[in-house]
């Protein structure tokens, strides 16, 4: 039996919206509040009956969407004390009061999230998940954001770091990310003969520990979480080069569960009409990223 909307006309604030669900033994925090945000005010959201209504009976009978995340990766999402916070939070916190339910977000390893969903432990991979063909042949994403990648090395350059010849160095990156792929096609293309040596961590913070203490040459990660980690660095960290790349994030789920995604893609639609959308990305500095429309499994260049 379907659950009905209990107050169809609920607004919520998605500034203020209330996590649960925060905790796991997989992952720390530094403990610190993260990037600074604007003080901007983001606009209220209305729940949707309509859009409600849309969704797989199960979710509107528990009122809850079970979100698979993993928050290392600042600002986009990261742990302050046992609270998720960031940009991928907060965007996915307001589609949820668009639909008119909660969502429960569950920490995980980065590169567990997406086997999570395929079984169903998670209804929806949130953790700014890079949109490739091959993840497209067993995920349902909805396109939200378009963000490219970038290299870093201590200020100065140390180890004489050069992106457009990397090989026999030593390079720190996140696994299960499109950096880590980016890597493996360097290391059978152009650095066969002279392979870089590999420093694989399963949290972005550690990643960014690695050059900091000088273990690796050069870190590469996505723009804004390069770019947080300059800032938060103080002058001991900075960029090689621009943002090169540039590749959609998408909320994920599973294969068969186009229900759930058109109903999320249509929130964007609206979060974006109304102007949350933008003012969120504002807020984290990354509205350069923005899209204009929110396509499920997008065409790819």
């Amino acid at each position: 039996m379907k659950r009905p909307l209990a107050l169809a006309a609920t607004v919520f604030s998605a500034a203020a919206l209330v996590l649960s669900g925060c905790g796991s033994d997989s992952l720390s925090t530094d403990g610190s509040s993260g990037p600074a945000a604007s003080d901007a005010e983001i606009p209220a959201v209305e729940a949707s009956q309509e859009l409600h209504d849309s969704l797989p009976d199960a979710i509107q009978e528990a009122g809850v969407i079970q979100v698979g995340a993993e928050a290392t990766y600042k600002p986009n999402e990261y742990l302050d004390g046992t609270e998720i916070k960031g940009m991928n939070p907060e965007l996915f916190d307001a589609v949820a009061a668009r639909l008119g339910v909660e969502n429960n977000w569950n920490m995980a390893a980065f590169d567990s999230i997406l086997a999570g969903v395929q079984a169903g432990k998670y209804d929806v991979g949130s953790s700014s998940f890079t949109i490739t063909n091959e993840r497209m042949e067993t995920l349902t994403f909805v396109e939200y954001l378009n963000v490219g990648s970038q290299w870093a090395t201590l200020t100065g350059n140390p180890g004489d770091f050069d992106p457009a010849a990397p090989c026999g160095k030593t390079v720190a990156y996140q696994t299960g990310t499109t950096q880590e792929v980016e890597i493996k096609e360097l290391q059978e293309t152009t650095c066969a003969s002279d392979p870089m040596a590999e420093l694989a961590y399963t949290g972005q913070d550690e990643v960014n520990n690695a050059l900091m203490i000088g273990k690796a040459d050069a870190m590469t990660a996505d723009y804004p979480i390069v770019q947080n980690a300059i800032q938060a660095a103080e002058g001991e960290m900075e960029a090689l080069g621009e943002q090169y790349g540039a590749a959609p994030y998408g909320f994920t789920m599973a294969k068969d569960n186009l229900q759930l995604a058109e109903a999320i893609a249509q929130a964007l639609d609206d979060l974006k009409a109304s102007g949350v959308y933008d003012a969120i990305l504002d807020k984290y500095g990354v509205a350069d990223a923005a899209v204009e429309q929110f396509p499920i499994n997008p065409e790819l260049a």
